[in-house]
């Protein structure tokens, strides 16, 4: 009886331990990858496969995940590099990198770290592109600098199962007398355009206000000219008007002299009337008696004296 239960115990206790090592052996073999995720598999220290997101199943004790690479864009902000220049000036260059595991192979068993290559890189090629170029012309040539940056880290990193996506100088910082000396001439030449612009101003200031006065002087005369003509058709008329008004004045006494049968004799006595009348005033001193005054008296001495 004590036979029959331990050999009883030690079967139990012998498929207890081959369930649980079966159970080991699932846990093992069962292998979950998070999203946009890669797991390099080794088997017996070769590589095997590559192990996309979601659920995978792989030898236990025989498959190793040798590495989980992040195939998401990455950005990395590298430390400031110093760069001398063409003028020998040493300037911080501070670079970003955005880049994206396309090859987790190649990634994992081309190069032992490939983010500090791609910064070797970096460096390596900024000094090569910077070396070139002076201070005045390295902080106005970000975009060619940026471009010979992604075309050398392009064909590096091709190999390597990366891609560059992007590089941005972010900041390119020169010493600090250079600083010093670059704001005090950009001051002058603020200063200098300033008083360009201000002495451009004064200039067409006047232009303007002569162009102005020539103007208004033109439209004065014009308007004076315009008045004179006007004035001189107004005179004009007004003679022509006076005159034509004393013709028909005069007209008219001779009509009325016509139809009255006016004598000679009677217009010899208005006449001498009149005379009085040139004897009137202070200013009168001498005055002259016309001829025809003795032909008007030899008239009234007709009318007036014995009739023969």
């Amino acid at each position: 009886m004590l036979d029959i239960l331990g050999s009883f115990d030690a079967g139990s206790l012998l498929t207890a331990l081959v369930l649980i090592v079966i159970a080991l052996l699932l846990i093992r073999s069962i292998r979950i990858i998070p999203q946009a995720t890669a797991g390099v598999v080794e088997r017996l220290g070769r590589f095997h496969k590559v192990l996309n997101a979601g659920v995978n199943l792989v030898f236990p004790f025989i498959d190793v995940i040798r590495r989980t690479i992040d195939l998401r864009e990455q950005v990395v902000d590298f430390q400031p590099q110093s760069v001398i220049t063409e003028d020998n000036l040493v300037v911080s260059i501070d670079t970003v990198i955005y880049y994206q595991v396309t090859d987790p192979k190649a990634a994992t068993y081309e190069i032992s770290n490939f983010v500090v290559g791609i910064e070797q890189l970096t460096v390596t090629t900024l000094r090569n592109a910077v070396g070139s170029l002076d201070l005045e012309e390295a902080l106005t040539s970000r975009e060619a600098i940026n471009k010979a940056l992604r075309t050398v880290l392009d064909e590096a990193t091709g190999k390597w199962g990366v891609r560059v996506n992007r590089v941005e100088i972010r900041d390119i910082v020169p010493p600090e007398s250079v600083r010093e000396s670059m704001e005090k001439q950009m001051k002058a030449e603020r200063d200098k355009r300033a008083s360009i612009l201000i002495a451009e101003g004064s200039k067409q200031a006047d232009i303007l206000t002569a162009e102005g006065n020539k103007q208004a002087e033109i439209l004065r005369a014009e308007g004076e000219a315009k008045a004179m003509v006007l004035k001189a058709q107004a005179d004009a008329e007004s003679q022509a008007l006076i005159a034509d008004g004393e013709s028909k004045a005069i007209q008219k006494v001779f009509d009325a002299l016509s139809e009255a049968a006016v004598t000679d004799q009677a217009l010899a006595y208005k006449y001498i009337d009149q005379l009085k009348d040139l004897a009137q005033g202070d200013a009168n001193k001498v005055w002259f008696i016309p001829t025809e005054l003795s032909a008007a008296a030899a008239s009234l001495a007709r009318a007036f004296g014995p009739k023969k």
